[in-house]
């Protein structure tokens, strides 16, 4: 297929001939590219800011809690309240070799917190060590409890963003100083940065302080109670499998249903995690149909209007067979100017689209960094390349063969 300067100069004079036409024909392949990236890139963006609300729990965690029961069982009647303890933290630590970090919590409720005369209002929260591998902290300044904050019963705290951002709006490292709560002073030893809000288990990272449970438990008397007990599985453990065995030793103990599920609450984190892959690849699969349909659609309208010019051009294409023009000639330039036409148009509707897309980017921007990215990456561009001179060529076949079987005396019957 030859394409010299000629042919080009050739293609662009009969396009400017038909303006409107072109315009009109580029107008739904601009189109159909511009709807597949932008969609693609705001699902990109979009999926990015859920996950970000999942990020740092494990996805194969499991959270357990008690309820009121709802089966009357070895005599006692339904709705009886119970309440986990300490002790069924080490039955599952025992009982359970499936199970990896084991972390019972206990909460002390919302409250205001003081630093001097700055104030912020934030959730109490005791934890072991091994939390952190349940919910992992983004840690700012400083460190998160560990075990020997436990077993001491240190007053030492680890504070949300929000907290941190209201009681030190200089942004000073705050290791080292104490905050009041509830009239006792806790050191802070590490600043959380974690802000994923998609799973609220005892309030919002951001407006958390987190305590060793043992000295919550001291201050607040709560005794040996435990309001949650996380827990992660090892690897290859599907939480959801292993529940039943996790309620029938919790249950054995406080003379519950073994199957009572209302009143052993096990929540696993796997359902969140495969629903939200399965919803994407829902919503990837209905743009890529979306998309590809109104490329298609536009592609199929520049072969159609080919087919047009190719039949008001027939007078033309005879002349030009009659002084000795080869069909292969007829054929690359029909083929030339459904390719340019194409990808003129394709072109203009990906950079529209990635202008879009960097604006939202730009949109949902905070503290100068990006919440989402709402891109494509470079091979999907280039995929999308491709695909226009691949569709380009097609739709110009159909035009380009009539075109070539164009013979003098039909161009003399015609005119």
């Amino acid at each position: 297929m030859r394409f010299d300067i000629d042919t080009y100069n050739e293609i662009l004079n009969t396009l400017t001939r038909n303006k409107s036409r072109s315009l009109l024909t580029g107008f739904g392949v601009f189109w159909g590219v511009f709807m597949l990236i932008f969609l693609l890139g705001g699902g990109n963006g979009l999926k990015e800011m859920l996950e970000k609300n999942f990020a740092g729990f494990a996805h194969n965690s499991s959270m357990i809690w008690a309820q009121p029961t709802s089966k009357a069982y070895k005599g006692m009647k339904k709705g009886r309240t119970w309440y986990m303890t300490m002790k069924d933290a080490e039955r599952l630590r025992h009982l359970m070799p499936e199970l990896d970090a084991i972390a019972p919590t206990v909460y002390a409720g919302g409250t205001d917190i003081f630093r001097g005369e700055k104030s912020a209002w934030g959730n109490i929260t005791g934890v072991t060590s091994d939390y952190r591998h349940i919910e992992v902290p983004k840690i700012k300044y400083g460190r998160y409890i560990n075990d020997t904050d436990v077993m001491e019963r240190r007053k030492v705290c680890v504070i949300g963003k929000s907290i941190y951002k209201t009681l030190f709006p200089d942004g000073e490292n705050p290791c080292g100083t104490s905050v009041k709560v509830n009239n006792v002073y806790y050191q802070i030893i590490g600043v959380d940065y974690k802000e994923a809000d998609g799973i609220d288990i005892g309030g919002k990272a951001a407006y958390r302080i987190i305590i060793p449970h043992t000295t919550l438990r001291t201050i607040y008397r709560r005794g040996e109670a435990v309001d949650i007990i996380a827990i992660t599985g090892k690897e290859n453990v599907v939480m959801s499998r292993i529940a039943p065995k996790i309620r029938s030793i919790i249950a054995r103990e406080h003379s519950i249903a073994p199957d009572d599920e209302v009143g052993i609450q096990v929540f696993h984190t796997e359902a969140i995690f495969t629903m939200t892959a399965n919803l994407f690849k829902g919503v990837n699969f209905m743009i890529w149909l979306v998309g590809l349909g109104t490329l298609l659609a536009g592609a199929i309208g520049v072969s159609n209007i080919m087919m047009v010019t190719v039949k008001e051009r027939t007078s033309e294409i005879g002349i030009r067979r009659a002084i000795g023009a080869k069909p292969a000639t007829i054929l690359s330039q029909i083929i030339m100017e459904s390719m340019l036409l194409t990808i003129a148009a394709g072109i203009g509707g990906i950079m529209l689209g990635i202008l879009l897309l960097q604006a939202m980017e730009l949109g949902t921007t905070t503290d100068g960094v990006p919440t989402a990215h709402f891109q494509i990456d470079f091979w999907l561009a280039l995929f999308s390349t491709l695909l226009l001179c691949v569709l380009g060529g097609l739709a110009g076949l159909a035009p380009a063969w009539r075109a070539m079987k164009v013979k003098p005396v039909d161009a003399m019957r015609d005119e």
